[in-house]
């Protein structure tokens, strides 16, 4: 199957990631860094990247480039999973079951509740004092 790049978007909370995916040797780029280097402080990012490819038994087949911003580096390296699981699937549509089965299709839809006026934070109310 002859392709150039497949484009898709990934979200968790409020983190956006765009990626693109490319035949190659499995190189990740995110935001114009290595993913080493742009997750350094981060530990289990490079898991949670490479798991929808470990996954497939497609490691190593795809370069992977990729922007991303808002929240924090977890949210932001599972926007990136989100992106390259539907990436996945545009290349290869009998792959959605197994990816769709681990988890990787599904938005992660939990935003922060906004706060209320009146209230110290969004359900927290003042304190009660008797006296």
């Amino acid at each position: 199957m002859h392709m150039e790049r497949i484009y898709a978007t990934g979200k968790r909370k409020t983190a956006v990631a765009r990626v693109w995916l490319m035949p190659g040797t499995g190189k990740v780029t995110v935001n114009g860094k290595d993913l080493k280097e742009y997750f350094s402080d981060h530990v289990v990012a490079e898991d949670v990247i490479y798991a929808p490819f470990k996954l497939t038994n497609l490691m190593g087949r795809f370069d992977v480039l990729t922007t991303v911003c808002g929240g924090g580096k977890s949210a932001q390296a599972e926007a990136i999973r989100h992106g390259i699981a539907r990436a996945l699937i545009t290349y290869s549509p009998e792959l959605k079951p197994i990816l769709k089965k681990a988890g990787f299709v599904t938005r992660d839809p939990r935003e922060k509740e906004r706060k209320k006026y009146g209230l110290h934070g969004a359900r927290r109310g003042q304190q009660y004092s008797k006296r």
